[in-house]
């Protein structure tokens, strides 16, 4: 061919600049580009193969080498698939945005899948011009006759193009790397960036520093690398050395022999970069626990082990694999945050793709690899297509019947995960209303007892349709009516009244409001929870954060559920059974008590009620209203802003005194004492004692109750 000059096919004489600079994020990611499209030939090759239009030479084996040279600032991208002609240059690499792939799957779309072609939009080549100032190529088509080609281009419009020397099927591409990005031709750099995204690509990747030295001579016992080739240099013979040395030494002198070490000869080779057949391409059923956690140890350096893992692999409606493992999260003192690597046929896309990994999965560590993904020119990101959804779709189902099939298979397994994955499954339920609506009757709430209960069991839910029982019920009495006299079947007319009567009482029983009750921390929270405990009642424990927005959308989602925390209320149970009499006496101090509390603490906002509790070594009790308390919280997250929370403070507070302790006993019976010191003290110190059961005093409030237990306690010494 003669030698031949032109100019690129492009739209705009601009757009190598815009090429260079913004047609990827990160410049390294050259390294992917130019090996998917050797890896793109040799699958091509293969499958011409496959379809007899062609003969792989014996023994064939497809790798891809890249080639590091510090010295001539180069770096080297060599592939044995199907090569170029002269005219499929001028198609795939003049014409740029042309796509080799596109082309190919046309052509052979009848015969070949197209599933294992990674390229698709013919421009992943110019990434090279991002670092280097020039670039050639030297190929040779697989094609009967073929002449092999030399392409040559400056980063500018123009090229030239001659006949070539490459003698082997197959392609090189030379980069000469422009002095910003000469640390890609660093082996060390290569070999990161290669792992980076090329780590389970399906051809063999071998990378090597040009112009090595083939051999070095070291001592047996230095460390080794694993690239090499060893051989033992044989060591000359004692009576050849021993001339030499008495020959250097002259004459007089007696050479002092020391003992020969035993040297090495080593041999530098090209180091394998990737496993081509990763772990998620397997069949589940191949895999073994091991296999699992050297996998997941390899991929994210994690030396703890994973709880459990999902391994997915769908090929209709979407050909779909990957690996999704729950690593054990340590909410205190560590980011929640995982990782989900995507991939696309085995190369490396992103981290965290939000159009396909729904947000709260990405709590957790895996790959996902999916080859329909519709990507953008980049490969980095997506296209806007539904098809995306689907897939985000099917991930957050499978997640959801996994665990609730641990759930009802394996319950045990179930509740020994749960405390490392409830933040994962309440931050699910919040961000996704499917997986929510999967999960709700598979959340579990530890009880006081440490006991774990899913949602029904706290609601005490019969696991029969209470409306099939009526029916059943129904038909009996109709069956039954068939065979009796008319007077019994009047009888049964006024019995099915009754009947109605009850079922309709049941069902507004059913609709009322069902109260589970929670506690934040068991410590703190303490009298409460023996106060409960006494009783025969339960609570759960919802300890963390997320707890509060969770119960609350379970509230919205769950029409007559309500979560209230036991401070909330002093309920009936707790208390002695009172006359209407004595409860009138009880309201009226109440009203007396509360007017004197107030003043006694400079509190206009706080309720007082005076009760006869059952446990008697209780003297007093806060309790916050739910809403109260709700919006309180709500209120502290904006404190941070510079907002007054002295506006929200003691709303909705009540302090319950209890009528059958000692020291409220006395403040009653001295109320009316308008010089009683003591009474002051005493009321400030029950009020500080009921509030000690909800939270933690502030600075100022804890002095002074310091401050008063001592002036309390010197007055019982006097």
């Amino acid at each position: 061919m003669a030698e031949r000059h032109g100019s690129l096919s492009i739209n705009s004489e601009n757009i190598f600049p815009i090429i260079k600079k913004w047609l990827y994020s990160d410049h390294d990611i050259f390294f992917r580009e130019l090996i998917s499209n050797g890896c793109d030939a040799i699958t091509k090759l293969k499958k011409l193969d496959v379809m007899g239009e062609y003969t792989l030479p014996e023994g064939y084996k497809g790798k891809i080498q890249v080639i590091v040279n510090p010295e001539e600032k180069t770096l080297k991208f060599i592939d044995n698939g199907l090569g170029m002609t002269a005219d499929e240059v001028e198609e795939y690499i003049n014409q740029i945005a042309f796509s080799g792939a596109a082309d190919f799957i046309e052509k052979y779309k009848d015969k070949s899948d197209d599933n294992q072609i990674i390229g698709h939009f013919g421009l992943g080549f110019y990434s090279a011009f991002m670092v280097a100032d020039e670039v050639y190529i030297d190929t040779l088509s697989y094609k009967e006759g073929a002449v092999p080609v030399h392409w040559e281009c400056d980063g500018g419009t123009e090229f030239s193009m001659t006949d070539g020397t490459w003698d082997q099927v197959g392609t090189q591409i030379t980069l000469f790397l422009n002095d910003d990005c000469l640390q890609f031709c660093n082996e060390y750099k290569a070999e990161e960036v290669i792992k980076k995204y090329c780590s389970f690509m399906p051809v063999e990747i071998w990378l090597s520093r040009e112009n090595t030295p083939e051999t070095q001579i070291i001592s047996e016992d230095e460390k080794l690398d694993t690239d090499v080739v060893l051989e033992t240099i044989q060591p000359e013979k004692k009576e050849d050395k021993k001339e030499k040395k008495d020959e250097e030494a002259g004459e007089g002198e007696k050479a002092e022999e020391k003992p020969e070490p035993v040297r090495l000869k080593i041999k530098k080779r090209p180091v394998l970069m990737n496993d081509i057949h990763p772990l998620w391409t397997k069949n589940p059923s191949e895999c073994t626990r091991d296999d699992y956690i050297e996998f997941y140890r390899k991929v994210f350096h994690d030396y703890k082990e994973p709880l459990f893992w999902i391994h997915l692999n769908m090929d209709y409606p979407f050909n779909l694999k990957g690996i999704l493992y729950f690593p054990k999260i340590n909410m205190e003192y560590e980011s929640i945050e995982g990782t989900i690597k995507l991939y696309n046929n085995q190369v490396f896309i992103a981290d965290n793709i939000k159009e396909v990994i729904p947000e709260f999965l990405m709590l957790l560590k895996g790959v996902i690899d999916c080859p329909d993904l519709p990507l953008n020119v980049s490969r980095s990101a997506l296209q806007n297509d539904g098809f995306v959804k689907k897939i985000s779709d099917y991930i957050t189902k499978k997640v959801a019947d996994k665990l609730s099939g641990m759930c009802k298979t394996d319950r045990e397994e179930y509740e020994k995960y749960w405390d490392d994955i409830s933040p994962f499954v309440k931050y699910g339920c919040l961000k996704d209303d499917k997986f929510c609506q999967k999960m709700t009757d598979y959340i579990l709430f530890k009880d006081l007892d440490g006991k774990y209960k899913t949602l029904p069991d706290c609601l005490e839910v019969s696991k029969s349709d209470p409306d099939e029982k009526k029916e059943d019920a129904s038909g009996k009495d109709g069956e039954k009516s068939e065979e009796t006299s008319d007077a019994s079947k009047t009888e049964d007319a006024a019995d099915a009244a009754k009947t109605d009567e009850k079922a309709e009482a049941k069902d507004k029983e059913e609709k009322k409001e069902k109260v589970i009750y929670y506690v934040t921390d068991l410590k703190q929270q303490s009298q409460y929870v023996n106060m409960f405990k006494q009783e025969g009642m339960d609570a759960v424990v919802l300890p963390d954060q997320i707890d509060q927005p969770f119960i609350n959308q379970l509230e919205m989602k769950n029409e007559g559920i309500r979560f209230r925390r036991i401070d909330a209320d002093i309920t009936d149970s707790f208390k002695t059974e009172t006359s209407e009499e004595d409860q009138k006496e009880l309201d009226a101090q109440s009203e007396a008590l509360q007017k004197l509390v107030r003043k006694a603490l400079g509190n206009d906002k706080l309720t007082v009620k005076v009760e006869k509790l059952k446990n008697d070594k209780v003297s007093s009790v806060l309790t916050i209203a739910e809403e109260s308390r709700r919006m309180q919280d709500m209120m502290r997250m904006y404190a941070a802003n510079g907002m007054d929370m002295g506006m929200f403070g003691g709303e909705g507070e009540t302090l319950v005194l209890n009528a059958n302790h000692p020291l409220v006993k006395y403040v009653l019976e001295h109320k009316e004492d308008k010089d009683n010191a003591n009474e002051k003290l005493i009321c400030e110190q029950l009020y500080d004692l009921a509030k000690l059961q909800n939270g933690p005093l502030d600075a100022e409030a804890m002095t002074r109750f310091v401050t008063r237990s001592n002036e309390i306690m010197e007055v019982l010494t006097k």
